[in-house]
């Protein structure tokens, strides 16, 4: 009898040593002349259990982890001879941390060959599409609009009045564009469904094309992501070959292809009309707006613009209806959301979960509070430009309005989580210092306050004038927040001014706490 081994090809669990375990069990196996079947699949989100690896049984896969190389002969044995292993970690699915998510956009990763689109169609994988094909693009657009799905990118605009413009607006060509330039601190989210379920994305944009009448769309994928990037090209050759992708898509009428491209690496190509800028060759500089993308956005045509977390919920949508969807979540923010856990964290990784849990449930409940064993002091949600979040707001649920109201944003559903040494001081210098190294320099809010910003904070942590360079932080991030033409320089705001309100105390000369903690 073969055993069926899965071992992630994700790069998390590949940095980790994912590589060697897959060949120490290869060897372990020639060893003792056992027949195994290698499935290199993406990761399950588990990471600080990876290496991860799962062995199919009768009761379901089996977890064991996490593996190093030299666990690979110990364990290779326990699973011949059904035995305990001190790595053994039960069915993968009853596992705690998994067991409490609710994956509608994860459910395969993990799962999955990523390289085999008959192993996708086996798990769901195109009956969002096929159902698509019966469907009017209006119908379509209409299912998007009714599940309430909302931008997964940052911005939480409603996708399906997006897709509903780009629709109405005459054009002899259209475009879909996947905005996978994942660059907030603390996310991962993008990556890991396109290096663990890829054809969920080509799914979803296929599905936008066949909507808005597009016949072209384009993978933006940031050059630090090279896994994704051989991923996402394999799974198109394939889905290509498929018939999924080209002049006949699914043995229909429509014509739909997809090309990735790989961006520089600049942080405000996540912006979209920067992003479209960088699409057709030139550097990544901020458009005025308007005119929209969706009138006027790549090479002046008609343009859908979304985050790959966005298209990857559409086949979920479209095969079991807007109500299934949208039955998850709290007020305006509908479904679910891909939360990832990092920093100073226990249990970091990828949690899929609907709207309206708590930020206290996910850091202290579900990451198990940090790592360092020291208290949570700050919490950062929403990357880079995020606010900083103290423990007095950990009531407040995951969800658009809600973080809004106490002026913070979940953006990409990024955490990051610091102990009481953090000095807030210094992570606000941070944000304005990234802003200055990433701003496009198109505009002068950002450009320069950002750089002026920073000059002002290392002022008030030498201890001069305190107060005074306080009150010209306040006003330079009032002058960003309104006159910038970007997000980037727009949000910087939000980690300063959070920083400010709720931890003043650290602001001036290095506080005594830090000092103790040092």
């Amino acid at each position: 009898m073969t055993i069926r081994i899965f071992v992630p090809r994700d790069a998390g669990a590949v940095a980790v040593g994912a590589d060697e375990v897959a060949l120490a069990l290869e060897n372990a196996a020639e060893k003792s002349r056992t027949a195994i079947e290698i499935v290199r699949t993406g990761s399950r989100g588990l990471y600080w259990l990876e290496p991860m690896i799962e062995i199919a049984t009768a009761q379901g896969r089996v977890a064991y982890g996490p593996m190093t190389s030299a666990d690979a002969a110990s364990v290779l044995k326990a699973m011949v001879a059904d035995g305990p292993h001190a790595l053994q970690l039960g069915v993968t699915e009853e596992i705690p941390w998994l067991k409490r998510q609710t994956r509608l956009t994860f459910a395969r990763c993990g799962v999955v060959d990523p390289r085999s689109v008959a192993n996708y169609r086996a798990h769901g994988g195109y009956k969002g599409l096929e159902r698509a094909l019966t469907l009017s693009p209006d119908a379509i657009i209409a299912d998007v609009t009714a599940s309430g799905l909302r931008g997964r990118g940052g911005a939480g605009f409603p996708t399906g009045i997006k897709w509903k413009t780009v629709a109405q607006t005459a054009a002899d060509q259209k475009y879909i564009v996947c905005n996978a330039d994942e660059g907030d601190s603390g996310t991962f989210a993008d990556r890991m469904i396109m290096e663990g379920d890829p054809f969920v994305v080509i799914e979803g944009m296929t599905i936008a094309g066949i909507a808005v009448g597009a016949t072209k769309g384009f993978i933006y994928i940031r050059s630090e992501y090279p896994h994704a990037v051989e991923a996402m090209n394999a799974a198109i050759s394939v889905a290509r070959r498929a018939g999924y992708l080209g002049p006949q898509v699914g043995g229909s009428a429509h014509a739909f292809d997809l090309e990735v491209r790989v961006g520089a690496g600049a942080y405000v190509c996540g912006e979209e009309t920067s992003l479209l800028e960088s699409l057709e060759g030139r550097r990544g500089i901020v458009r005025a707006k308007p005119p929209l993308p969706a009138h006027k956005g790549l090479f002046g045509k008609p343009t859908v613009i979304n985050n790959v977390l966005s298209f990857a919920a559409i086949p979920f949508i479209l095969a079991g209806g807007a109500k299934a969807y949208a039955d998850f979540g709290m007020g305006r923010s509908r479904g679910t959301m891909p939360i990832q856990l990092a920093g100073n964290i226990r249990h970091g990784g990828l949690f899929e979960t609907a709207f309206g849990i708590t930020l206290g449930e996910l850091v202290d409940d579900i990451g198990g509070g940090t790592l360092s064993g020291r208290p949570v002091r700050a919490v950062q949600v929403g990357g880079p430009l995020g606010a900083y979040f103290p423990r007095e707001l950990f009531d407040t649920p995951f969800d658009y309005e809600a973080f809004a109201a106490r002026d913070g944003l979940i953006g990409h559903g990024g955490i990051v989580v610091f102990d009481d040494s953090v000095d807030m001081a210094r992570q606000a210098r941070f944000a304005m210092e990234f802003c200055a190294i990433e701003s496009c320099g198109k505009c002068t809010p950002c450009r320069i306050g950002s750089t002026r910003g920073v000059e002002t904070i290392d002022r008030i942590r030498a201890g001069e004038r305190v107060a005074e360079n306080i009150a010209v932080v306040e006003d330079l991030c009032n002058t960003m927040k309104f006159g910038s033409l970007c997000a980037l320089g727009g949000f910087t705001p939000y980690p300063v001014m959070s920083a400010l309100k709720h931890f003043r105390e650290d602001f001036g000369p290095a506080p005594k706490r830090l000092q103790a903690a040092e």
